[in-house]
C-alpha cells in the first residue's frame, strides 16, 4: 500500500469520528492521531457544542488528551489527521503540543464553502501552512486529498444554515 493510499484510509477513519460526532449533537469534524507505527493513539471529534467549550474543535481536543499521555518527543514522531484544514487555533494546538505531521482531508476554502455564514463555522481565512510557517519548526502539511472531499462534504450535508 501507498503513502498516498494510507493517508486516504486514516483520512477515511477520521470521516467516521465526524459522523459520531455529529450524531451526538456537535458539528461533523473528526481528527485522529497516528503513531511511527501506524497505530491510531486516539480519536476525537468535535466537543464544542454538548460540552459548551468554543475550543472543542477536534484537533484542539485531541490535542490536549495526547499532551496528558504522551511525552512532545513521543508526539513529534506522530501524525495528526483531519477531515478539514486545521483551524488557526486548532493548528496552535498542534504546534504547541509538538506533532510533526498534519494530514487533512479538505481545505479551509472548501469547508467555508459547506458552512456558509453558519455562526456556528465562521472559518478564518488562514492555512494551516501559514500558522506552522511562522513558527520555529518543521511541521510537515499533507493534504488536501480531492479523492475524499465529496465523503467528507457528505457529513455536512443538511448541517449547515
Amino acid at each position: 500500500m501507498s503513502e498516498h493510499e494510507k493517508h486516504i484510509g486514516y483520512i477515511r477513519k477520521c470521516i467516521e469520528v465526524s459522523k459520531r460526532a455529529r450524531k451526538s449533537g456537535n458539528t461533523p469534524f473528526g481528527a485522529i492521531l497516528v503513531g511511527p507505527d501506524g497505530a491510531v493513539l486516539l480519536e476525537q471529534g468535535n466537543i464544542e457544542i454538548t460540552e459548551r467549550n468554543c475550543t472543542g474543535h477536534a484537533e484542539a481536543a485531541l490535542m490536549k488528551a495526547a499532551s496528558k499521555r504522551f511525552s512532545k518527543d513521543e508526539l513529534w514522531g506522530c501524525t495528526i489527521y483531519t477531515t478539514a484544514e486545521p483551524c488557526a487555533m486548532c493548528a496552535g494546538s498542534i504546534y504547541w503540543g509538538n506533532v510533526g505531521r498534519v494530514v487533512y482531508g479538505i481545505s479551509e476554502k472548501n469547508l467555508a464553502e459547506l458552512t456558509g455564514d453558519d455562526e456556528q463555522n465562521l472559518t478564518l481565512d488562514l492555512p494551516c501552512r501559514e500558522v506552522f510557517a511562522r513558527g520555529r519548526k518543521p511541521i510537515t502539511v499533507i493534504g488536501p486529498f480531492p479523492e475524499v472531499e465529496t465523503e467528507v462534504a457528505a457529513v455536512h450535508k443538511g448541517f449547515w444554515k
